[in-house]
Order: structure tokens, then sequence, then C-alpha cells
């Protein structure tokens, strides 16, 4: 059994973290997006097939297997949409295979009970619809879908996972561009299901969509709550981890630091003296300063935080230093929802630019692109 991961866009919905690297490899639970997935599908295919366009170089640096699973990519040159990605790998494919986004994330047992059928699509219901591509369906068999209907009639919705097998790519071949200029493999799943049943899979919550890069705080939240406690590290006499805590090799944890789980701690972090974490993925090498609060964020890899200072539900990229004194608000001073406006950061939802600084003393009232 093989696997086709669609990895190949390039995602401004998530700039500037993806700026610098393809959307697949952006880090939750200190693990990429592309990993994740890997790993559910271990033991249920021997091989997967990456298809790969921006950025691709950074995705071939995962080798040629993940555990048992051997690793093929496959370029497509130009980005012309989900159903043209597809279409790339038809060469590679034999008989019935499974497809999955590269830019969400899937649980195992979701995917199991896809396999269980021909033709399948993994669903779940939604209190949006609207923002996705709505299902129409008889019974347990997938009757049409709708991208994104202005009034959605259903509160069902498509996941991108998919269990097809070769004829599919006959109604690839067939497509037209859809309305935003792309082929769309929903529209080569439709014109299957007139002629063969295709089942639909609940996904029970295993399925977590990364639109825009603030739906990484909430996917992060729900992983920590799975994660079990395991300390690598050294931990000084005074510092205090509670609760469930990975803390890496080779990490230090410094007097009066204070961890309240759930929380990750990469490998080569110098955390403390004095601080307080929580609710928070820190990834490998990272320097977090004397009496710094990390809050409900994801810290990716190379970050130093300066002392006395506060992050709030936040994502930083790699390589950023946060200077001393720095803080993220994460309240509207008037209890409004919390809105980030491209080219209008450090004030609630602006965003810095990689190879951006901020100056001392500077109010970030705008993206800095």
């Amino acid at each position: 059994m093989r696997a086709v991961i669609l990895a190949a866009g390039k995602s401004t919905r998530t700039y500037p973290l993806t700026l610098t690297r393809p959307k697949c490899l952006l880090k939750i639970g200190n693990k990429t997006i592309l990993e994740h997935n890997l790993e559910q599908l271990a033991g249920l295919v021997n091989e997967a097939v990456i298809v790969i366009g921006y950025k691709y170089g950074e995705i071939k640096k995962l080798g040629r297997k993940f555990r048992d699973i051997k690793l093929t990519y496959i370029e497509q040159k130009e980005q012309l949409g989900t159903g043209h990605a597809l279409l790339q790998a038809e060469k590679l494919i034999k008989g019935r295979f499974i497809v999955l986004m590269g830019d969400d994330l899937y649980g195992r047992d979701s995917i199991k009970r896809c396999l269980k059928h021909k033709y399948c699509l993994l669903a779940d219901k939604s209190n949006n619809p609207s923002k996705f591509a709505v299902l129409k369906v008889k019974g347990n068999r997938i009757m049409d879908i709708l991208e994104k209907p202005a009034k959605a009639s259903s509160d069902l919705v498509n996941c991108g996972l998919y269990v097809l097998d070769q004829k599919i790519f006959a109604h690839l071949k067939k497509l037209r561009k859809s309305p935003r200029g792309e082929y769309e493999i929903t529209d080569a799943i439709k014109s299957l299901a007139r002629e063969a049943r295709i089942n639909y899979e609940l996904a029970r919550g295993t399925w977590h969509p990364v639109a825009y890069s603030w739906d990484m705080l909430n996917v992060n939240e729900h992983g920590l709550k799975r994660i079990k406690r395991s300390i690598r590290g050294k931990i000084e006499r005074n510092a205090t981890i509670k609760g469930s805590v990975i803390i890496g090799k080779n990490t230090l944890v410094k007097n009066g630091a204070y961890i309240e789980g759930p929380a990750i701690i990469g490998d080569n972090c110098i955390i403390g003296p004095n601080c307080y974490i929580r609710n928070s993925c820190i990834g490998e090498n990272c320097r977090i300063g004397n009496s710094v609060e990390v809050k409900s964020c994801i810290l990716m890899e190379n970050v130093n935080v300066g002392h006395l200072s506060y992050l709030g539900d936040s994502i930083i990229g790699s390589s950023v230093n946060i200077g001393a004194g720095t803080i993220t608000a994460n309240l509207r001073h008037d209890g409004d929802t919390v809105k980030s406006i491209i080219n209008t950061l450090i004030y609630p939802g602006r965003k810095i630019w990689p190879d951006k600084a901020t100056l001392p003393g500077e109010i970030v009232k705008k993206d800095l692109m």
C-alpha cells in the first residue's frame, strides 16, 4: 500500500512562517506536520510518494526512509492545484492508495477506518462549514462536494484524505480549471462518485486543519494533552517540573525555573533561571532567560528570549532573537476578537518577516515586512 502526500503548494496564509520553509515543515509539538502524518501512516503503508514543489529541497532533507516507510519524491513544477499534483504521481501508483494533504494533521484511527472501503473520503462536522468543501451525502455515500458555499446545506465537510485506486487518474486527466484557476482533486472525486460508490468515514476529532498560522496554537494545545512525562536533560536542585513535561537531552533547567505541564522542551536548551513556562512547545537549541514567562506558545528552533520578557499565545519562528523586556500582548484592551491584517506586530496579531528587527522602545503597530 502506498500513500501520496500532496506537499507542493506555497502557503501565503501562513506567512511569514512559510517564507522560509514549506507549510508541511512547520513544527507542532516539536515535530513537523509531515513527520506527524508519516507517524500515523507507519505500519499501514510501505511507501509514501511526496509531491513537492515550493522549497522542495527542505522536504528532501527528510531522506529516503521514515521508520519502515520508503520515501519517494516527485516534483510538481507548476503549482496548478491538488488535482494536477496527484496526477504527477500516476506512474508510481498501482492498485489502491491513500491520498492526504501535506499541511493538515490526520489520525491513525481515521486512516484505518477509511481503508476498510474500496473508495473512501474522510469527513468531519464543522460549526463553520462554509470555510471548507461541504459534502452532500445519501446514507454513507458521497453524492456531491460543494467548494466553500455561501450557504452550507450540511455541517459535513471534506478533510482532504481519500482512499482511491488507479481509476481516479482518468478523471484527473479530464479536469478543467476551477474558477480560481486550478485543477481540483474534489472535481475528480465528484466525477468518480457518479460511476462508483464512495463512502465516507467521520474523523471524530482526529483531523486538524492548519489554514492559518494561529491554527497551529489550537492543534498544539490538543497535542500537548496526550504527552507523557520524559526528563532527559539536567534539572538543577531548586527548579520545579510539574505534570506532563518532556525535556530533551543536553537541556539545562536552572534554579528557580517553574515548568508546568503540559509542555515540551527540545534538546540542547538553556532554561532560566527564575522563569515560568506552561502549555508551550520550545524547540531545540533555545535559550529562555531570567524571569521570562512563556504561556501557550510555539517556539521553533534556535530562539533566544531575553530576560524579563512575556510571550503569550504566540508563534516564534526559527532563529529569532527576542530582546529583553519584550511583551507580546494576547488580549485586546476593548475585549474584542484579536485580528490579524496583512500589511497593517508587539500588538495582537501582528507579524514580523524574516531578517527584520525592532528598535529599542519601538511600538510595533504594523506587520514588519
